[in-house]
C-alpha cells in the first residue's frame, strides 16, 4: 500500500512539474494580474464571511494602487531609457542589464508595482481571503515568470548578473 502512494505522489509531482514547466514565460504578467483581480472580485462577491469595510478603506486602496503604478511605471521606464525589450515572455531578447534607478530597489519592480496594485484592490474589496489570493499571485509570479527570466539573465549577462542578484532582493 505504502509503494501504490509513494508511485502516485511522484506521478502527481511529475504531472504538477510538467504542467508549471510549460506554464513558463507563456502567460503575460498583466494577464495574470487581470486574471487575479477577477478571482478576487468573484471571491469578495461570493463569500461575505469576514467582509469588513473600514473607514477610509477606498482611499488606502486608491494610495496602494497609486504606489503600485508608479512603481511599475518606473520599472518600464528604465527599461525604455536603455531600449531594452518589455516584452516579459521573451526574455532572451533582453540586451542590456538594468540596475538603475527604481532597479537598486527592486530587480523585478514592475511585477512589485503589480502586487501592490492588487493589494490596493483587495483592502477595496474588504475579503479577507483575498490575501491568500494575492499571495497565490506571488508564488505564481515567481515560479512562472521571474525565475525563468533569471535563468536567461544568468546566462546572457553572467557574472554582472549574479552581482547584481547579490545586492539586490528578488521583490524588496
Amino acid at each position: 500500500m505504502g509503494h501504490g502512494k509513494a508511485v502516485c505522489q511522484s506521478a502527481w509531482s511529475f504531472a504538477k512539474y510538467q504542467m508549471l514547466d510549460r506554464l513558463k514565460l507563456k502567460i503575460s504578467p498583466l494577464i495574470q494580474v487581470i486574471i487575479t483581480a477577477v478571482l478576487m472580485y468573484a471571491i469578495s462577491r461570493a463569500v461575505v464571511v469576514g467582509r469588513d469595510c473600514f473607514l477610509g478603506g477606498i482611499w488606502l486602496a486608491a494610495i496602494l494602487v497609486a504606489i503600485g503604478g508608479g512603481v511599475a511605471l518606473l520599472g518600464a521606464y528604465e527599461f525604455v531609457k536603455v531600449n531594452t525589450t518589455l516584452l516579459p515572455y521573451v526574455p532572451e531578447k533582453t540586451t542590456y542589464l538594468v540596475t538603475g534607478g527604481i532597479f537598486q530597489y527592486s530587480r523585478n519592480p514592475m511585477y512589485l508595482g503589480f502586487v501592490w496594485i492588487l493589494f490596493g484592490w483587495t483592502v477595496y474589496l474588504a475579503q479577507p481571503l483575498n490575501f491568500c489570493v494575492l499571495l497565490l499571485f506571488v508564488m505564481s509570479m515567481t515560479q512562472l515568470q521571474i525565475k525563468p527570466e533569471e535563468a536567461v539573465m544568468l546566462q546572457k549577462f553572467g557574472d554582472s548578473y549574479r552581482d547584481y542578484k547579490a545586492r539586490v532582493r528578488r521583490w524588496i
